[in-house]
């Protein structure tokens, strides 16, 4: 089936190599396609650099970088060097991209140079960076006051062999930033033993095998694209075809283009391609299944038909990998999840105030835990409390809602308390409102998600109270908070209110305020057709 499946990265692309080192690993959109021998090559170039700049093993190292071939070598690299690979969102900015670098206590970054600008805007509140690793030419860049910038040429070190360290499942592998509902993107500690796993389900899950080319558009600092189609493929000796961004119209020419067989296409993006208006041709293309979580209800069956392909659904977590799956040789279930892997984990839906079992067919929260050693998440990095708050009762706690048929099949619900999901980014409604709150005409606001044109996502809708004598537009607001959130935090929706509803404590009742929703007085940016692309710039 796969190749040393249970084994850890490092040692995985030497066996892959040694087998099969002049077939093509990845292939960019546009680009050339690359040897499994090539990429190992470039990817302990990287080592051997980081080795000598300094790095430890078991450091972490952050990339901030679109899809490219480089910043996979230095993945492959990082991970080769014993370092702990630090993947950001590369829309994180201001106290998102502060956080990030800060809780991850990172020396060495490597970045995309048109994301320098965003560094300097920070640079007095960071206290572990001091290198900046520049993909493309780091010559007549102003410097950053003790921060030294190298370009990513530079750095490269000898190609022959691989750095002198060994990992094992139990050593970090990654640190991946998935935001919460009350605080700053949490730090998923994810060891070796996790991310094989990951690479494990995928491969089994799927059915995947060396004929395949996964078309691959999901940006590396999640974890689908990266483990999953990536690792996934060099366990089977496949190939990937790798794009910098997903795009309705392009997606079918691109699978035709490239041949590629298997793609993941999560709820949203399932429906922006549904929505093109069908030719009678559809179904003349190579991909004969997409991974999707969700598959869209209404439309999952007919996109199976037009497309002539099969979608399987699924449920995970990046602390839990992708426990849930639907079976590959049974016929789809529409609006369900799968069945859990139960060799590899144990799954329970329960009260979540109790944490009491639930009967059959009644909803609750998903919790679930492993079956053995090191392969879900070790905790969230520097942040104990989350951690413990997330295993109550010797159990992981999901934050989702499903339930279980008699059959042993899972259906999700809905999200629990306040998180918000759109367009497949978990978003915190904290870092929201504390970026809201930091406007001088604003003095208390309240972000929640109300449902958009798509099946089970979520737009951002936020309530304001304005400062006394503030006549703060909502233009005015929106502008303000492109510059400082991440474009997918940034809201579609603005009410002004002068008072909120409230718990007898005092706090804002979320609940409430996401029932009413939006209402003929909430600006809609959409509607006044103001373009979030222009604002953040």
């Amino acid at each position: 089936m796969s190749l040393l499946a249970d084994g850890v990265l490092p040692d995985v692309l030497r066996a892959r190599v040694a087998e099969s080192p002049d077939s093509t690993f990845f292939q960019t959109v546009g680009g050339s396609p690359v040897t499994y021998r090539e990429t190992y090559e470039r990817a302990c170039s990287v080592g051997n650099g980081l080795v000598t700049l300094g790095v430890d093993k078991g450091e972490c190292v952050v990339i901030m970088a679109d899809n490219a071939a480089d910043p996979l070598y230095t993945w492959l690299g990082i991970l080769l060097a014993g370092a702990v690979d630090v993947a950001i969102n590369t829309a994180y900015r201001g106290h998102s991209l502060e956080h990030a670098l800060q809780n991850s206590r990172a020396r060495t970054m490597f970045v995309d140079e048109k994301f320098l600008p965003r560094i300097a805007e920070i640079r007095e509140s960071l206290t572990y960076l001091q290198t900046l690793v520049v993909y493309g030419s780091a010559a007549d860049r102003p410097e950053l006051p003790g921060i030294r910038l190298l370009a990513y040429s530079d750095l490269l070190g000898s190609t022959d062999t691989a750095p002198d360290r060994t990992v094992g499942p139990h050593d970090l592998a990654s640190v991946v930033y998935t935001s919460g509902t009350t605080g700053p993107a949490k730090g998923v500690m994810m060891p070796h033993g996790q991310i094989t796993l990951f690479a494990r389900l995928g491969v089994e899950g799927a059915q995947m095998t060396e004929d395949d080319a996964h078309y691959c558009f999901i940006p590396l600092f999640h974890v689908a694209g990266k483990y999953m189609a990536i690792y996934g493929s060099m366990m089977t000796g496949g190939k990937v075809i790798i794009d910098t961004q997903f795009s309705a119209e392009h997606w079918l020419p691109r699978v035709r283009e490239y041949g590629a067989t298997l793609s993941h296409v999560h709820g949203p993006l399932v429906e922006m391609i549904y929505s093109k208006p069908e030719l009678p041709d559809d179904a003349d293309n190579p991909c004969t299944r997409i991974i999707a979580s969700p598959f869209p209800a209404k439309i999952a069956e007919d996109f199976e038909r037009r497309f002539a392909l099969r979608g399987m659904e699924t449920w995970g977590m990046t602390e839990v990998t992708v426990p849930v799956w639907q079976p590959y040789s049974e016929p789809l279930r529409v609006g369900c999840c799968g069945r859990l892997r139960d060799e590899h984990f144990e799954l329970r839906i329960v009260d979540p105030d109790t944490d009491e079992e639930m009967p059959t067919g009644q909803t609750g929260e998903i919790v679930i835990r492993p079956r053995r050693p090191w392969t879900i998440m070790q905790g969230y990095l520097h942040n104990p409390e989350a951690t413990l708050n997330a295993w109550r009762n010797l159990w992981f706690h999901s934050g989702d809602l499903g339930y279980l048929d008699a059959d042993g099949y899972l259906y999700f619900v809905d999200r629990a308390k306040e998180r918000i999901r759109r367009r497949a980014e978990n978003i915190s409604s904290y870092e929201i409102e504390a970026a809201a709150v930091t406007h001088p005409g604003v003095t208390e606001c309240v972000a929640v998600g109300v449902p958009s044109e798509f099946e089970g996502d979520d737009d951002v809708m936020i309530v304001v109270i304005r400062a006394a004598g503030s006549d703060t537009a909502p233009e005015e607001l929106v502008a303000y908070l492109a510059q400082r959130l991440p474009h997918f935090m940034v809201p579609r929706y603005i009410t002004f209110v002068d008072e909120l509803p409230r718990t007898p404590l005092g706090k804002p009742q979320k609940a409430l305020i996401k029932k009413a929703g939006v209402t003929e007085a909430t600006w809609d940016r959409k509607a006044t057709g103001v373009s979030l692309r222009e604002l953040v710039g």
